[in-house]
């Protein structure tokens, strides 16, 4: 078996860009085809190295076999979207957040909710199931631009996730790194604390903004809350399923059972307070919620906007995700089996000549990285280990690394759609990622505020000797 050649280790990059930018991006083909392609591709380069399809069929699995956990993860989330849609407890939430909730401040309620939650939880995934599907739910209630408020969503998700202790990226980075846990997120609050306050400021302006409010129909919204006046019983004991995964989150149990075990109670809910029979509820937990299994439902004119906000969830609205995922991983085997990743990353190490070169080649090669792999987790173990060695001979501490590797790693996952982040975003909320994408101002801007102060020297913390 032969080492690819620099050159020999882009080609499979470049084809897979290319392929999605005409393909998926111009053409509208599916993105599954064209990331099979990019597979079929670098396996033809795996054979001419040397490689058997034995070898090139192993990494394939190993790399699908390691995203097994957060697959099952996706088709639990979707039943469990479902059960609380049956028991009410999202319905409920949304009504109260229609009530509450000024549309001029939905954007900025959304991010600021998701982030307190996600901190506390150190889960972007838990955050966007629960607290993102009510602020969705009332987006769609209140008339504003869904896409615009995903971003918000996803956004604040993403700032525990980054900050939070609890967070499992958070810990990862520290120990691809060699940081220490607590300097690390401190240091994290440099480009994160920009990329928050231009959060703040562009959804606030947003929100004050003349085109969302003529949206806004008082009329229509009182419709929406007439028709889940009649359609459901609401109780406070059907906050139960989210105080569930918020506590489970937050004392770290298994993700899984913690899921089932809130869908179950809600399922529960569900018999008691809104009359639904156990088949319907069952179905509905596989293949989707829809309002027509409510016992209330009956006699009861359901308009299309609550229609829309209810008739969601289900583990079969996660296929398409999975299969996405599916593909994208048997491309991101084949190209780490083969060594590709191994030769471009040592290409970039050897022309690095300052800080800010430092800073912008960890960004850029973890952004890469994540995108071709789609996980955020290889990227920043691979990039971690590969600049480990670097940053010292740069009279730099550690936590400067363990930063970039998640801002450039962390925050943008949920931008790629064939990721697992950027699926579960995509069909959690209901939106295309690609929508989502220019409003998920966080995910992005700090990589931005990351490379600024690697030249500018802002926020760059230094050793006091030079190696």
């Amino acid at each position: 078996m032969k080492r690819p050649t620099f050159a020999q280790a882009m080609s499979p990059l470049i084809v897979l860009v290319l392929l999605l930018a005409i393909g998926y991006g111009q053409m509208r083909l599916p993105m599954q085809v064209m990331l099979l392609f990019s597979t079929a591709f670098t396996s033809l380069l795996a054979l001419k190295l040397g490689y058997s399809w034995k070898e090139i069929a192993s990494g394939i699995e190993e790399k699908i076999g390691s995203s097994l956990p957060s697959l099952i993860i996706l088709l639990c989330v979707g039943g469990m979207i479902a059960a609380w849609m049956a028991s009410g407890t999202i319905p409920m939430m949304i009504y109260y957040g229609i009530k509450l909730i000024n549309p001029q401040f939905i954007f900025i309620t959304s991010f600021l909710v998701c982030a307190i939650i996600s901190s506390f939880t150190g889960t972007s995934f838990g955050s966007a199931a629960t607290a993102g599907v009510v602020c969705m739910g009332t987006a769609i209630a209140l008339g504003v631009p869904l896409e615009i408020c995903a971003g918000a969503v996803i956004s604040g998700a993403i700032f525990g996730d980054k900050l939070s202790p609890f967070s499992d990226t958070t810990i990862l980075a520290t120990i691809s790194s060699g940081s220490e846990l607590y300097a690390h997120i401190k240091h994290m609050l440099f480009t994160t604390g920009a990329s928050t306050i231009l959060c703040l400021i562009i959804f606030t302006f947003i929100g004050f903004n003349y085109e969302v409010r003529q949206d806004y129909d008082p009329k229509s919204v009182k419709l929406i809350l007439s028709n889940l006046e009649l359609l459901y019983n609401f109780n406070i004991l059907l906050l139960l399923p989210p105080i569930l995964i918020f506590w489970g989150a937050y004392t770290k149990k298994p993700t899984v059972p913690m899921i089932m075990f809130s869908s179950l109670v809600a399922i529960m809910l569900s018999l008691g307070f809104q009359g639904i029979t156990l088949q319907a509820v069952m179905k509905a937990f596989v293949a989707g919620f829809k309002v027509n299994i409510l016992s209330s439902a009956q006699g009861v004119e359901v308009i299309k906007p609550v229609l829309k906000l209810l008739n969601r969830g289900g583990m079969e609205s996660m296929l398409g995700t999975v299969l996405q995922v599916m593909c994208a991983f048997s491309f991101a085997g084949v190209y780490s089996k083969i060594g590709c990743i191994q030769v471009v990353l040592e290409k970039v190490v050897s022309s690095i000549k300052s800080v800010g070169h430092l800073i912008t080649a960890t960004i850029s090669s973890t952004f890469v990285l994540s995108a071709v792999t789609g996980s955020c987790y290889l990227s920043m173990l691979v990039c971690g280990d590969m600049f480990r060695q670097v940053y010292p001979k740069f009279n730099l501490k550690q936590e400067n690394l363990s930063r970039s590797l998640e801002d450039a790693g962390t925050c943008v996952v949920p931008l790629f759609p064939w990721s697992i982040t950027g699926g579960y975003m995509a069909s959690t909320l209901g939106v295309p990622t690609l929508d989502y994408l220019p409003w998920a101002v966080l995910c992005y801007s700090g990589m931005v505020f990351a490379i600024i102060f690697g030249f500018t020297g802002f926020g760059i913390s230094k050793t006091e000797n030079k190696l």
